[in-house]
């Protein structure tokens, strides 16, 4: 039987897990914001030197050359916006797996206890029942490790795909500024 003060105590400490995770997201959202407005302000200060620029173009092949040298640092930005947003996402998916395992930790080991406790003052001849208890909550924990086991794969997974693909995005970015670099030379020739 549970006591008033171990469910005072249970409650307690759910309580700070929830505000814990409430702090957690709180922060993630922080950052959030905060990138978002250095993009704007960055993107604001970078459109009024860029009309500045086009404003001040002489000729056609001028302009070439200014849209040319924008290609490569928009799509940098975008890569390290998108890579700023994994992280920040990461880093909270993290946090709350952390809590999540140690919750699913603690609450195994209470029932483990509990099991123990019904074996010990259990009647005679309820040991069949009581090894099932044991076995069904053996399987459950091994179901959830292996299910654990393949998440954090497939995270790997996911990551590793992530960063493929921005690499990718880069060089096709880097390519594609040479490429109009390469037209507005010829254009001015």
């Amino acid at each position: 039987m549970l006591t008033p003060e171990q469910i005072a105590a249970a409650n307690k400490a759910n309580l700070e897990t929830l505000f814990g995770l409430t702090t957690k997201a709180f922060e993630s959202v922080e950052k959030l914001v905060e990138l978002n407005l250095q993009v704007v302000k960055a993107s604001f200060a970078e459109n009024v030197d860029t009309a500045k620029k086009v404003l001040s173009v002489k000729d056609a092949q001028e302009l070439m050359a200014v849209q040319a040298a924008l290609i490569q640092p928009v799509a940098e930005k975008a890569l390290a916006y998108t890579r700023h947003l994994y992280e920040i996402a990461s880093d909270t998916g993290s946090e709350f797996n952390k809590v999540a395992e140690s919750q699913i930790a603690e609450s195994s080991q209470r029932v483990q206890s509990l099991v123990d406790n019904i074996a010990r003052n259990a009647p005679a001849g309820s040991e069949s029942a009581v090894a099932l208890a044991k076995s069904a909550i053996s399987a459950a924990n091994n179901a959830y490790d292996s299910v654990q086991k393949a998440t954090k794969q497939a995270v790997e997974i996911a990551e590793s795909n992530f960063h493929a693909a921005t690499n990718v995005a880069a060089k096709a970015a880097q390519q594609a500024t040479a490429q109009a670099r390469t037209s507005a030379k010829k254009a001015a020739a």
